[in-house]
């Protein structure tokens, strides 16, 4: 994953409990979310476009009450996320999972229309660019194990404890 390539674009940091998230948007959207083990991923500041600041202001604000546990679902933020019209299919999909609640790949595969492409849906969850907003930690192997995931998966079982999905059952 690598920055949109856009001059609108603005980036910021988010403390949160699961350690510094990195957030840019540009002005079509919020684009990326940026885990802190995602140190490859190169994050200049960058102060941008009003439009694309309050696209980040928005995924600052969504994220920072979903951390307080004031805010479950972020269907009013304006995403902006940079993939091919498969991957977006998944990450739609992916956002339609509900708080607390998790969704294997093979469900995710069926949801799509592409029952046997469980694989490629991991694939394209893995390179969802907004995570905790469009959710790829609820999404769990089909023998109910957690799997991989980018920001690690003892952030993977944070955010699902967080969420009230025993992560016991799921090791």
């Amino acid at each position: 994953m690598k920055l949109p390539d856009d001059t609108s674009l603005a980036t910021d940091i988010l403390d949160t409990p699961i350690g510094r998230l990195r957030l840019a948007a540009t002005e079509a959207g919020l684009a990326m979310v940026v885990f802190p083990n995602q140190k490859d991923i190169g994050f200049p500041k960058r102060d941008g476009s009003a439009t694309a600041r309050k696209h980040l202001a928005a995924g600052l604000k969504a994220l920072d009450r979903y951390f307080e546990g004031k805010q479950k679902s972020f269907s009013e933020i304006v995403l902006a996320p940079s993939g091919t019209a498969f991957q977006m299919s998944v990450w739609q999909a992916l956002a339609r999972i509900p708080f607390g609640e998790t969704r294997s790949y093979a469900d995710i595969a069926r949801e799509i229309g592409n029952p046997k492409g469980m694989r490629a849906v991991g694939l394209a969850n893995g390179r969802n660019p907004i995570p905790v907003i469009v959710p790829c930690h609820r999404v769990i192997g089909a023998n109910g194990a957690l799997t991989g995931f980018g920001g690690g998966l003892p952030t993977k079982k944070w955010l699902l404890d967080f969420e009230g999905i025993g992560t016991a059952r799921l090791i």
